[in-house]
């Protein structure tokens, strides 16, 4: 796959280009540019990543950056079965627990919600550092919300990290699962509430709290396309009074 000449390798992880120097440079080169393409594309084109990462795990699959890397690639693509075999692969060359959470997603995706709460319970959670073990929470409330255990889900969510007002790099995600959580069982007032602390932490964009709380609020937006397209209707009909034009946003 072709690969952009500014794409050097040299900006990897610099634990990454420590774990390729194993192999020999010209290889290790060629393996850190495509483990570049693959971050760059993970997030907007993951299907490409996932090609990219294909090509890393031909040139170098005894690497365990590699293999985790081929991992979060097919999991981005919802492949959660090779998914699963690459992260057990890095886990077993390093002997981390840090994939231990994703793991278990990857056992949900494959239909499995009681696996990963077996995960959930292990003791290789306790070895999490915080944000894998908010990972890991929120994954297991999500495996019970596949099982139908929604008040179980709620439970599982409720917790100091929920409870802190401390913003946290998972301070967003956690909200917004409760949230969520409690518009499905019902509680719409407390679903407002949890939406809204959402939005406060959301300072990088990473949920969609601030629309699911319009919704909530009974707040419409209209595609400004398609207002346009409207106001050209109108006037091909003789209408001179046309929309108000006043926004896209209404009550």
């Amino acid at each position: 796959m072709p690969i952009p000449d500014d794409v050097t390798g040299e900006e990897i992880d610099k634990d990454v280009r420590q774990e390729l120097q194993s192999l020999p440079k010209t290889l290790a080169d060629d393996v850190a540019r495509n483990l570049v393409m693959v971050a760059r594309l993970l997030d907007e084109d993951p299907e490409a990543a996932y090609g990219y990462s294909k090509v890393a795990l031909r040139l170098a699959s005894r690497v365990a950056a590699v293999r985790e890397a081929g991992g979060f690639a097919a999991y981005a693509n919802q492949k959660y079965g090779e998914a699963l075999a690459e992260f057990r692969a890095a886990r077993r060359m390093t002997g981390s627990v840090e994939l231990w959470p994703v793991m278990a997603d990857c056992e949900r995706g494959l239909g499995r919600p009681e696996k990963a709460l077996d995960m959930a319970g292990a003791p290789e959670v306790q070895k999490l550092d915080k944000a894998g073990q908010v990972e890991m929470r929120l994954v297991a409330a999500g495996a019970r919300r596949d099982m139908g255990q929604l008040d179980a889900a709620i439970v599982t969510l409720q917790s100091s990290e929920l409870a802190s007002n401390s913003v946290q790099p998972w301070t967003a995600r956690l909200r917004y699962a409760y949230a969520d959580a409690l518009l499905a069982a019902g509680r719409e007032r407390e679903a407002r509430e949890w939406f809204a602390k959402a939005v406060e932490s959301d300072r990088d964009g990473s949920t969609d709290a601030s629309d699911r709380l319009a919704e909530l609020d009974g707040v419409e937006f209209m595609d400004a396309l398609d207002e346009d397209e409207h106001e050209d209707d109108g006037a091909r009909e003789g209408d001179t009074d046309g929309p108000s034009g006043e926004g896209v946003e209404k009550d």
